[in-house]
């Protein structure tokens, strides 16, 4: 059992209308999960209605619901989610180099406008099928997210600079070994190639100084607003599914301000939070 904080002081930045949370996991109950446990989270479920007091806390209208690895390769838990979030909802898949054009279909039709990619410990689908799943993505109009151990992004560029589908550098490129000039260069070159976004969230993940402002993240995210704030998306990564206690489980109102002072302006905030995410997951325009 964990106690997830839910409520609290409203972010000190203003949310506009439409902010938007591009990477989460949600869980309803019914739906198997794996036998190992990976990526399993602690009780109690973390389900919509739970998620739904964040929003209100932060001050979001829209979600990215992400698979979550602890359901394997079965969508079916993404799309219950889905079913339950309504029209604020889009999702991010797993799908494989054989998924068939009707199930491709089926899951558009449920709210899914992206396709996963998780090379780490526990992901379903793995840098193996990189180009496959670009090339389903593609042509479905998806975008993909891809994690991995950005410690290997000079040697992955030349693969990576070749994708067709519009794309998401996940989780702050997940640098393990520490950011280096090089990796810096590479996130840039990437960006400017024009189909390929950096997304802000679980700064956590892979700092190696530690909270509460993660210094090395920080550094590394103010560098690439300033290059380009316009291929940048931010998520809460809720629930957080690797805090073991109430004790070290984030605060996402200050995790939110965290990642605001990380851009250059209001401007920016707006794009970050509202325009990007419309563009790369067919929302409407917010009015």
């Amino acid at each position: 059992m964990i106690e997830r904080k839910l409520t609290g002081a409203a972010p000190a930045t203003p949310m506009p209308k439409g902010a938007c949370d591009t990477q989460m996991h949600l869980y309803l109950p019914g739906y198997a999960m794996r036998a190992d446990g990976v990526g399993v989270p602690q009780d109690p479920l973390p389900d919509p209605a739970m998620y739904r007091r964040v929003m209100d806390w932060l001050g979001l209208d829209r979600v990215v619901i992400t698979h979550g690895n602890a359901h394997g390769d079965d969508n079916e838990n993404l799309l219950a989610c889905l079913a339950e979030m309504g029209e604020c909802a889009r999702g991010v898949a797993v799908i494989r180099p054989g998924t068939p054009a009707a199930e491709i279909a089926r899951l558009a039709e449920g709210g899914v406008t992206g396709a996963r990619i998780m090379d780490l410990p526990g992901g379903a689908v793995g840098l193996e099928d990189l180009e496959a799943v670009d090339a389903i993505a593609a042509d479905a109009g998806w975008t993909v997210a891809v994690q991995f151990d950005g410690s290997h992004l000079p040697e992955l560029e030349p693969r990576l600079a070749k994708l067709r589908s519009r794309w998401i550098l996940d989780h702050h490129a997940k640098i393990f070994s520490g950011a280096t000039p090089e990796h810096v260069a590479v996130i840039k070159r990437l960006v400017d190639r024009g189909n390929c976004w950096f997304k802000f969230a679980a700064c956590y993940e892979s700092s190696r100084a530690g909270g509460p402002d993660y210094p090395d993240i920080a550094e590394v995210a103010r560098d690439v607003a300033r290059h380009a704030p316009e291929r940048i998306v931010w998520g809460t990564n809720w629930p957080h599914n690797m805090a073991k206690s109430a004790e070290d489980y984030p605060d996402d109102a200050a995790l939110l301000d965290l990642a605001m002072s990380w851009l250059p302006d209001e401007q920016a905030r707006r794009q970050v939070l509202v325009e990007t995410p419309e563009a790369l997951f067919g929302f409407p325009k917010a009015v």
